[in-house]
């Protein structure tokens, strides 16, 4: 070998050995370097995984597409990330925990209590809602007094659940004779069928889903709280990362101080509670005797519209439970009570006329909602369009004022719906423009028209056939 393939060869070695010096250094450096916190991962992968339970407080199909509380909270937090977010639903609630545990989704949520043993194997993000835990007894049947009137085999509660590490620690301490069945098989919405048919007897349901699960259920009524209050939270997995969840602690916190919180559960649950056993039987009835007859008018005039004709029918039934022939002792007259002034406006010959009546009412929402500023977002909008439909715009433009006056927002219901009954007040009714009015009555009102509203949505969109015969059938129970 010649002097110069010698020195090539050395060179080559060198160069060689450089190289993979290099490359161990590189994976050195890469093995050496820390992982992306969870937050970044999911920022760079542009999307979050939750785990959710369906219930009426949490997730449910409403008349947009998916509705609920901690959906419209869960998807503010993802906006907050800005990330889109993927919901998978686990078929129990003890798989949604496992699935959160092992870190299957970034985290859980609908409606999970904060608990002893829970804690041991998952993080929580700080409370955004505190519930009791309720337990709910067949209307007709006798009503427990205390947790010593359960008789075996009475009362079922879905396995795993906080409500059964309640009656866990209930047993271990002052009522050892305390018994259940457990059931992994089925959450809320079973049972209270259930309960309903008279499968079951008792059950156990947290008071936010209470009020608006007795709108669908009229057999299930309270018997008394068990146990302390609860915080309700998101599950995180247990790991060292706790990024993502720091991230939700920081979120709610903006949205719990800047009010966004409190409109949330005033959207979802400021309404709930206001129909009574008789109110929910009434309606249920109604919509199997008499809506049949009107449903396509109300189809029709929604078309025309541009509305829901599930609202226009929520409307029509508060303001005449859907009676052709209702009148009013001060006139007003129709499916939708059409004062004659009003039906003039509207081009309306004949109140009398159900289609006539459907088609102005209709015409009239559209008129009122012209009037509320255009800067004011849905669902403020609609609930301020109903109470002008119901007092006058003059006297909703009075509770605005006086909303302002007192340091609220003349845009949010939840705020203007607190000054309207002070308009039957004389310190405040003469101290603005239209004087005296009834303002208690619009609220009832507004509340009423968005139970009923989202009872039919339910009903047309949510409900399978046997859940909607079954309800209709029960209408005369």
């Amino acid at each position: 070998m010649t002097r110069a393939a010698r020195v090539r060869r050395r060179l080559a070695i060198v160069l060689a050995s450089c190289a993979l010096a290099a490359g161990v250094f590189g994976v050195a450096l890469l093995l050496s370097r820390p992982p992306l916190p969870v937050v970044d991962r999911v920022q760079q992968r542009g999307e979050l995984v939750v785990a959710m339970r369906e219930a009426p407080s949490t997730y449910h199909e409403g008349a947009g597409g998916p509705d609920g509380f901690e959906y419209a909270l869960v998807r503010g937090f993802a906006d907050h990330l800005g990330v889109d977010v993927r919901f998978v639903f686990p078929g129990t609630l003890v798989e949604l925990l496992d699935d959160t545990m092992r870190g299957a989704v970034h985290l859980a949520s609908g409606g999970l209590a904060v608990t002893p043993s829970r804690r041991q194997r998952l993080l929580f993000s700080n409370a955004y809602e505190v519930v009791d835990e309720q337990l709910i007894y067949r209307r007709g049947s006798e009503r427990p007094r205390s947790l010593d009137d359960i008789a075996a085999g009475d009362l079922h509660v879905i396995g795993g659940s906080s409500h059964e590490e309640t009656l866990t620690s209930l047993r271990n301490g002052a009522h050892p004779g305390l018994g259940w069945i457990s059931r992994r098989d089925v959450g809320v919405a079973a049972l209270l069928d259930a309960l309903e048919r008279g499968e079951i007897r008792l059950t156990i349901v947290d008071s936010n889903e209470v009020g608006l699960s007795q709108r669908l259920y009229k057999r299930a009524a309270v018997a008394f709280d068990i146990g302390e209050p609860r915080a309700i939270a998101w599950a995180f997995p247990k790991r060292a990362d706790s990024s993502l969840r720091d991230a939700a602690n920081a979120y709610l916190r903006e949205i719990d101080n800047d009010g966004r919180l409190q409109r949330l559960r005033a959207r979802y649950f400021g309404h709930a509670g206001r129909l009574n056993f008789v109110d929910t039987r009434d309606f249920w009835r109604a919509v199997r005797d008499r809506l049949p007859a009107y449903r396509a008018m109300f189809e029709q005039a929604a078309a025309d519209t541009g509305l829901d004709w599930r609202l226009l029918a929520a409307i029509g039934y508060q303001e005449s439970h859907w009676r052709a022939d209702a009148v009013s002792p001060t006139g007003v007259r129709g499916i939708m009570m059409l004062t004659q002034a009003t039906a003039k406006q509207m081009k309306i010959s004949d109140r009398n006329d159900p289609a006539q009546s459907i088609t102005g009412g209709a015409r009239y929402l559209r008129v009122v909602e012209k009037k509320i500023p255009e800067r004011i977002p849905q669902p403020n909008r609609l609930w301020l369009t109903l109470a002008g439909y119901n007092i006058g715009f003059g006297h909703l433009e009075d509770a605005r004022i006086l909303t302002q006056r007192d340091g609220g927002n003349p845009d949010l219901w939840m705020d203007v719906k607190q000054r309207l009954p002070l308009l039957a007040k004389k310190k405040y009714h003469t101290t603005v423009r239209h004087g005296f009015a009834r303002g208690g009555e619009p609220v009832t009102y507004v509340d009423n028209i968005r139970n009923y509203y989202d009872m039919l949505v339910w009903f047309t969109t949510t409900a399978d056939d046997a859940t909607r015969e079954r309800l209709l059938a029960q209408a005369d129970d």
